[in-house]
């Protein structure tokens, strides 16, 4: 018997689950479809066996859909006597009698929950959001106005400023989020985040940029100010790439406080990150001066020279004696540093510049193997010290003295990154000698390289010779090519052209004449002279638009009006073009994100751009 009678119980709730699934399926249905009134009676009968605040908000949405004002007040009324604490559904009440046109009663509502307001900072919050939600501005400041009185020990900065912000009072928001910043020093980085997003201070003559800076001069130089507005003032010089506003301003906290210059470090590295050398150069200056027993001493003396390295390899934009100043700079950084292990990588910058960029390869090799014999070198270091040696030797001609050391590089380190350039450096070098076929061996096994940027390389690399060896009997037009590719390598570039040139002329419907055009661009960014570069670019574009390298040119227009000549519009112009015109480009994804960064969106769909 009670066998049965549980089987019985079991098959009613079965029943009864089935039912109210049913019935949520039919109440959503109805929903959907716009159809309230047929999802009215599903809404109650679910709402009363399972009081949840969605099946709430529907029910209630249905009752006024249909008109029914009274259950829907009553409805409300029920929640609230509940939960006299919930003061949204209090605050819903009022609304829903505002929208039904029952003015006295709504505001009779709104001054209720007024001057019923708790003490609870969280709850008096949470009105106001709803409040300012509904765009109640008045009634949303009269509430943080009683909640500041209510619960006094409480800040309600970030209510203010968020107020403020949504009315259009920049001024007060600013004064807001201040204030907060000199009773919580601590939260600079949230106050810097919400300025960021709601004001526009990325040019000095900007209406925010001169409300914002005029506030934080006049609080940083009170007497006994807190350091952290003008550490927020720096903030604001970079926002705006005024890095010499900046360096003053830092160098002025780092005197005050007599500091150990870390700050004005930190903003020599976020002058190098945007490219601005000078301003870098003049940071880390600052710190050598402060003597050697500083103890960013001789980090500072790194990172000057490096930045002399990146100035001259990026933008090359140089003259012999800037080349001269900046070799005696590293001479004389040397003497003081000591050449060691440690010091490696000051080594390797200098003789990179002194065989690339001083045509001193000879000088350069005699450092190379001297710092072979530095104490303490990690196995990687020697392969570095060897992958440089291996790349003057190109430069200088030696190019199978260059593969023997690629070649000991590549069977030291074959499963790492250093090892994978070196194999395809070497199977360059069989390329520019005519040994095609071994070198594309070579390519073939890089194309699954754990290292990306060598694997796209390799791949490229080998699609040209796939496509391109082989189309002359005579193999003169891929010889030339490969030969005019290490001619580039060894900087005569003038040679190159000559051939690149015979090419076009005796082959003048050559498939390598998009190759051609591509690598001539790439000279040009070698030598510096980038309005040359996009000009062949362009050249690719307009004459090779559907061939392989079309997204190649398009990218790198990008980057040399992003990086090099600081042209956003023009960049995010090609970026677009590449993004959705070539979507299965191996740029496209870096594309998008330089998109996103270049306008400032957090998110970006294919339409938007």
């Amino acid at each position: 018997m009670r066998l049965i009678i549980f089987f019985i119980s079991l098959f009613s709730l079965t029943a009864s689950w089935a039912q109210t699934e049913t019935d949520i399926q039919l109440a959503q249905y109805y929903y959907a479809s716009g159809e309230l009134d047929k999802a009215l009676p599903y809404y109650e009968k679910i709402y009363n066996s399972s009081p949840t605040k969605v099946y709430f908000n529907r029910y209630f949405e249905c009752l006024v859909a249909t008109k029914d004002y009274k259950s829907a007040e009553k409805l409300v009324k029920k929640q609230i006597n509940q939960n006299r604490s919930d003061y949204d559904m209090k605050v819903m009440l009022a609304q829903f009698y505002e929208d039904i046109g029952e003015t006295e009663k709504a505001e009779k509502s709104y001054k209720e929950i007024i001057e019923n307001l708790p003490d609870n900072p969280s709850q008096i919050i949470s009105i106001y959001q709803t409040l300012a939600l509904k765009q109640k501005f008045d009634m949303a400041k009269t509430v943080l106005d009683k909640g500041k009185k209510l619960a006094s020990y409480y800040p309600f900065n970030f209510q203010y400023a968020d107020l403020y912000a949504q009315t259009g009072k920049k001024k007060e928001m600013i004064a807001e989020y201040l204030d907060y910043l000199d009773l919580q020093p601590t939260t600079i980085e949230s106050i810097e985040a919400s300025l960021a997003a709601r004001l526009d201070l990325s040019a000095n003559e900007n209406a925010d940029y001169s409300l914002l800076k005029e506030q934080l001069l006049m609080r940083s130089q009170k007497i006994n100010a807190s350091v952290v507005f003008s550490e927020l003032l720096i903030w604001m010089y970079t926002q705006s790439k005024n890095f010499d506003g900046a360096f003053t301003q830092v160098v002025a906290i780092d005197k005050r406080f007599k500091g150990d210059g870390y700050r004005v470090f930190e903003l020599g590295e976020i002058c190098v990150e945007n490219k601005n050398y000078s301003v870098a150069r003049k940071c880390f200056n600052y710190i050598i001066n402060l003597g050697e027993n500083n103890e960013n001493y001789i980090p500072a003396f790194k990172a000057l020279l490096n930045t002399h390295f990146l100035q001259i390899t990026t933008n090359r934009n140089f003259s012999m004696s800037e080349i001269d100043s900046t070799i005696m700079t590293y001479e004389q950084a040397l003497n003081k540093l000591g050449k060691s292990s440690s010091t490696l990588p000051v080594v390797l910058e200098h003789t990179m510049i002194l065989a690339f960029y001083a045509n001193q390869s000879d000088k350069a090799q005699e450092e190379l193997k001297a710092a072979m014999n530095f104490g303490g070198l990690t196995d990687v270091q020697k392969a570095q010290i060897k992958m440089q040696l291996a790349d003057i030797n190109v430069l200088s001609g030696d190019i199978w003295e260059a593969s023997i050391l690629y070649m000991q590089v590549d069977n030291d380190f074959k499963f790492e990154s250093i090892g994978q350039e070196a194999k395809f450096k070497n199977a360059k070098v069989f390329y520019y000698d005519g040994e095609f076929d071994y070198a594309q061996a070579q390519l073939n096994v890089l194309k699954e390289s754990t290292s990306k940027l060598i694997a796209n390389d390799a791949m490229q690399l080998s699609v040209m010779i796939t496509d391109n060896y082989g189309l002359d009997s005579n193999f003169q037009v891929m010889s030339w090519f490969a030969n005019a590719d290490l001619l580039i390598e060894q900087h005569k570039y003038d040679e190159a052209f000559k051939l690149y040139d015979s090419i076009q002329i005796n082959f003048p419907y050559h498939s390598l004449a998009d190759e051609i055009l591509f690598k001539k661009g790439k000279a040009m960014e070698m030598r510096g002279e980038w309005q040359k570069a996009l000009d062949y670019y362009d050249d690719l574009l307009k004459f090779h638009g559907q061939d392989i390298l079309a997204d190649d040119a398009l990218f790198r227009s990008g980057d040399i009006n992003e990086n090099i000549l600081s042209n956003k519009e023009k960049a995010l112009e090609f970026y677009r073009r590449l993004a959705i015109e070539y979507k299965g480009s191996l740029y496209s994804a870096e594309a998008r994100k330089r998109i996103r960064v270049l306008r400032g969106d957090k998110n970006v769909s294919d339409d938007e751009l």
